[in-house]
């Protein structure tokens, strides 16, 4: 990992709210992820107890489709991520992962071929079947609402939440396991511990909610509902080393929720949503 100088100060770059989501139905927009088909458009999806279905939306604000995944169901959807398969094809990555009573005994991600866009917009479509890489944890039940795909290799991981800033990073192993739930593998420990933030409560900046890395693998964000923890690296470091002393803090604007978030095509801009409605679209040019 590269250390940033001033790692640990506090820098509020311009959060430029680029639009507002049209759509009435994102209404807890929950996860984020850049299309890896169609340049300025995202991927998004709402939290727990809604229709299995994924929106595309533009930069404008404007939804572009929406799109059902059969055979799935939306537990606890709290994260999306886009990453290309071995094959070069686009691919989605839906984390069904929340837990907030902490009572389920597996938890799964759903992984699709990105849809193409239809013609019209207001036309729900059918994604290909999901795979399913269907897991649990090796110590117990985790509330887990970041989902990071490896670009380069494909590797998942689940960085859990955690009201007193404790949260864990765990891997899945490389092939998917879609009948007898994997075991993943805990890799570190991660603390985020409360900051003060105009407008938030303290302990707002413990839970870990949003995630993401850049489509080179050089930038990993994490994001709480205050504050993103970014952290510049090689392709090849492990998340074994990862430590929040080594991250870059950005303050967020006050939000209802943060809770989605994803680097652009550039690799160097983040995007970020939040739950509730009227549900904003934000983007911070990074250096």
């Amino acid at each position: 990992m590269t250390l940033p100088a001033l790692a640990q100060e506090v820098s509020r770059p311009q959060a430029e709210q680029v639009a507002v989501l049209k759509d009435k139905r994102i209404n807890e927009s929950s996860g984020l992820a850049a299309s890896l088909l169609v340049p300025g458009v995202f991927w998004t999806h709402n939290d727990s107890a809604s229709d299995p279905c994924l929106f595309a939306i533009d930069e404008t604000g404007r939804t572009r489709a929406k799109v059902r995944l059969p055979e799935a169901v939306n537990f606890d959807w709290e994260d999306i991520a886009s990453a290309r398969g071995a094959d070069g094809r686009a691919r989605l990555f839906v984390a069904d992962t929340g837990d907030n009573l902490h009572v389920r005994p597996a938890v799964t991600v759903y992984e699709i071929p990105e849809p193409a866009l239809p013609e019209k917009a207001d036309k729900e479509i059918l994604s290909e079947k999901p795979r399913r890489w269907h897991a649990k944890y090796p110590d117990g039940h985790h509330d887990a609402e970041v989902l990071l795909v490896h670009p380069l290799t494909r590797r998942l991981f689940l960085v859990t939440k955690s009201p007193q800033g404790h949260s864990s990073v765990y891997a899945f192993p490389e092939q998917p396991g879609e009948e007898s739930p994997m075991l993943l593998e805990k890799l570190t420990d991660l603390e985020f511990p409360p900051r003060a933030h105009l407008g938030k409560r303290p302990h707002d900046a413990c839970m870990a909610t949003a995630g993401a890395f850049s489509s080179d693998a050089t930038r990993l964000a994490i994001g709480t509902y205050s504050f993103i923890h970014e952290w510049t690296m090689k392709p090849a470091d492990s998340l074994k080393q990862l430590s929040p002393r080594q991250a870059r803090i950005i303050e967020l604007p006050v939000l209802p929720q943060m809770e989605a978030l994803c680097y652009g095509a550039d690799g160097g801009t983040l995007w970020f949503t939040s739950e509730r409605l009227p549900t904003p679209l934000f983007r911070i040019r990074r250096p």
